[in-house]
């Protein structure tokens, strides 16, 4: 079965909207100006510019194509990509920590490096979740609640 072609949200940011931005930045016209004239909060463009290089660096075409990159489906989770993390976060549910302890364990040890942390949640929903493989299923039994099913918020 093929799947259907992938489109953007009709709240991204258009390839138009992104040169608009660039053109703006170029002139030294501020965010909260570049989004009167696009209609669209200063945030956005903002963010936008923060997330591609900045007022200096900016490319319309780079970071049109950039975010096409993040928003694709599915993603790998990073404790499937990351084996070092995998084995740390292994290792604490043994000693009966559990997945709010070892996420704000990994923040505390390794503060700088993004790689090295997970979410809470992330961490439930690989235990949890059959169809995600980085962690043993069995090791759910190991939280203090005990529980073989959960159901996220």
């Amino acid at each position: 079965m093929r799947r259907p072609p992938s489109r953007r949200r009709i709240q991204c940011l258009t390839i138009a909207e992104r040169e608009e931005i660039s053109r703006g930045l170029a002139t030294g016209r501020s965010a909260r100006e570049i989004a009167a004239s696009l209609r669209r909060s200063p945030s956005t463009i903002a963010r936008e510019t923060a997330r591609s290089g900045g007022r200096t660096a900016y490319r319309a075409a780079m970071a049109d194509q950039r975010a096409y990159q993040r928003a694709r489906r599915p993603k790998h989770a990073n404790l499937a990509r990351n084996p070092l993390l995998r084995v740390l976060v292994v290792e604490k549910p043994a000693a009966c920590w559990s997945p709010e302890q070892i996420a704000g364990w990994l923040r505390h040890q390794f503060p700088g490096d993004r790689s090295m942390q997970v979410s809470h949640e992330a961490i439930y929903l690989t235990l949890f979740d059959p169809g995600r493989k980085a962690i043993e299923r069995n090791l759910s039994r190991k939280l203090r609640t005990g529980r073989l099913m959960r159901h996220p918020k």
